[in-house]
């Protein structure tokens, strides 16, 4: 039986999101009979493997005891399997055969675990390493939208040196481009922190530098006066299947991080039901728009396994701007599956066989090749050449 590895934590502001959802993941993982190593990385990077970290009361708990769950190190000579390797001689080696990565946010979504899992020649779950990176930026996100004439809201964007050189100079720029309100954003975080909504330049202001403090550039966005937060998953590889559309109800202007994970139980979680509506209240022909685009941005970044886009549809003109891409939706966004007729089970069975069939194809890809470029022979007048090159 495969032993299944879920990989969650690690050092970004969206750590504790990622607890939820790696937690739910080992929990529908086990009801599947697989074995299931839950592999918890730290805010400092240190990495933990044990049963007990596979229960959410864990981490509930003001002081955790980390005894018997630390200890291994990765053993980098190994391919094809992930083999953690105990520092005790009393414990076993720990082997994992498909990892499923359960991150949000930098240091785990963005490409960089991904990477990691490629070197080693492991089976896993989800987008690769492009994909991942390039949907984490916001700002090569948007481009490619321009690029590939996707509908976005107009925006500006800015490194944190431009904005500590001139800062006049930067609001400019915001104020030529866009329109009052606008929306900053650090350009590689998710789960809504750092965003803020602003009506002026000193709010503007301000918010940049709230945003600055989280990433190193910023995203500011034309806001949509009268707008539905639409939402539209996709599973699949090659022909990626689109679930309904979902509309989330936001009181502060744009749906927030207490939206989206405490008021209610959270509309990330699917608890907060008062504030989530599938079907989306949009004609038919609005959904499948939708639903096409998010197919449509799913094969363009390269997606596989699960991804979320997040839309917005302007009520009074009925334009769609498609906004976000999320490589690991929060808790896989399984009440949408589940409303679309995929229940968590099924959810999982569906991303772990995608892992697979990813991985036999790309191991038919040729990743050598032979030449003689090497061969003392053919270095022997360029080793001289770089000799006297280098002499004083």
């Amino acid at each position: 039986m495969e032993t299944i590895g879920v990989f969650f934590g690690s050092r970004s502001p969206e750590h504790d999101v990622s607890i939820i959802t790696g937690e739910l993941i080992i929990s529908g993982l086990r009801s599947l009979g697989y074995r299931v190593v839950p592999v918890y990385l730290d805010k400092k990077g240190t990495w933990f493997l044990g049963e007990k970290l596979g229960a959410i009361g864990f981490f509930q708990q003001r002081e955790r005891n980390f005894s018997g769950v630390r200890g291994y190190t990765l053993d980098l000579a190994q391919t094809g399997t992930l083999v953690f390797r105990p520092r005790s001689v009393f414990r076993k080696p720990v082997v994992i055969d498909i990892a499923f990565p359960a991150f949000h946010g930098r240091n785990g979504e963005d490409g960089t675990i991904q990477g990691l899992f490629e070197l080693l020649d492991v089976p896993y779950v989800g987008c690769d390493v492009v994909s991942s990176a390039l949907s984490m930026d916001k700002v090569l996100t948007k481009l490619l939208y321009q690029q590939y004439g996707l509908p976005t809201t107009a925006f500006v964007y800015f490194q944190k040196q431009d904005w500590e050189r001139d800062r006049s100079a930067v609001m400019k720029r915001i104020t030529d481009s866009l329109r009052w309100p606008v929306f900053v954003k650090p350009a590689r975080l998710g789960s809504s922190i750092g965003i803020a909504r602003a009506e002026n330049e000193k709010d503007c202001a301000f918010a940049i530098d709230v945003a600055l403090h989280y990433d190193e550039k910023v995203i500011v966005e034309n806001g949509v006066a009268q707008c539905l937060d639409l939402t539209c998953a996709v599973l699949g590889l090659d022909d990626p299947l689109p679930s309904l559309v979902q509309e989330t109800a936001f009181d502060r202007g744009f749906l927030s991080y207490e939206d989206k994970y405490l008021k209610g139980g959270g509309t990330q979680t699917g608890k907060a039901q008062q504030s989530i509506v599938i079907p989306a209240r949009i004609d038919a022909e609005a959904s499948e728009r939708i639903r096409e685009y998010a197919r449509r941005v799913f094969s363009l970044f390269g997606c596989s396994g699960i991804a979320r886009v997040d839309f917005l549809y302007d009520l009074q003109s009925r334009q769609i701007f498609v906004n976000e891409i999320n490589t690991l939706p929060g808790t896989l966004y399984h009440h949408l599956w589940k409303a679309s007729g995929i229940e968590l089970p099924d959810l999982l069975s569906r991303l772990l066989g995608y892992a697979r069939e990813r991985h036999t194809k790309n191991r038919v890809i040729t990743s050598t090749f032979e030449s003689d470029i090497l061969r003392e022979s053919n270095w022997s007048g360029k080793l001289k050449f770089l000799k006297e090159q280098n002499q004083p």
